[in-house]
């Protein structure tokens, strides 16, 4: 079912992608556990692993996942435009075709969570199926038990309180409300890591997505109870 837009031999794809994966093992050398080349990684694989039942072009989708979180925003002051920036110089760099670094650059552009909120009351408007298939493998990362891990090591990171039951989710933020947010780690499962069930693109990935989804209610509901003293 996959489809090749972009005239490369598969040497040469092979060859191109190994570069790539060297290349984001060193950029992402010693960040922030949450968003390191492991991360990277699991999203690639689970790319390549939705991808078997799309119809997309897997040199993009292997691309598109090993560049997407380059340089996050999160740990740039905010700026969005410093990963697709770097990725777009890496490509050039070692020869890769405009209109796949394009096509790429577009992905690492609108794949984030905070790509779907309002901006001045408009949202992103890029599609590609290989996006999609992105999206998903990266949001699959952001839930269930690994999705927790994330969760925590980065409140860990900026310091957040675990949870503070005064400190009520935010369900109406904006893209530039969501990007400043403080608040405690738990409020964020409410605020993103819950709602991802529903926003999944493929059918492969609406399947993960529902046990994991699951998997994380059953932690809320064990936290809850340990937090008041139940159990």
């Amino acid at each position: 079912m996959n489809r090749n837009f972009y005239f490369y031999s598969m040497t040469s794809q092979d060859s191109i992608i190994n570069k790539t994966v060297v290349f984001v093992k060193k950029t992402l050398a010693n960040v922030e556990g949450g968003h390191d080349w492991f991360h990277t990684e699991r999203v690639y694989k689970n790319a390549l692993l939705i991808a078997k039942k799309e119809s997309v072009d897997l040199f993009i989708v292997s691309l598109g996942a090993l560049l997407h979180d380059i340089a996050d925003s999160k740990f740039h002051n905010g700026d969005d435009t410093i990963g697709p920036k770097i990725a777009k110089t890496f490509l050039s760099g070692i020869g890769v075709d405009s209109s796949v670094i394009n096509h790429v650059v577009n992905i690492i552009e609108n794949i984030s969570f905070n790509s779907s909120l309002s901006v001045n009351n408009k949202t992103e408007t890029f599609k590609s199926t290989e996006l999609d298939v992105i999206q998903d493998a990266d949001r699959l990362d952001a839930i269930g038990a690994i999705g927790i891990a994330r969760c925590f090591n980065y409140g860990g990171f900026k310091n957040r309180l675990l949870y503070n039951p005064e400190i009520k989710p935010n369900l109406t933020m904006s893209k530039a409300e969501y990007k400043a947010s403080t608040a405690p780690t738990i409020n964020h499962f409410y605020e993103k890591l819950l709602l991802l069930k529903d926003k999944m693109n493929t059918q492969t990935g609406q399947q993960i997505a529902l046990e994991r989804h699951n998997y994380m209610l059953g932690f809320l509901e064990q936290f809850y109870n340990e937090w008041q003293g139940v159990k």
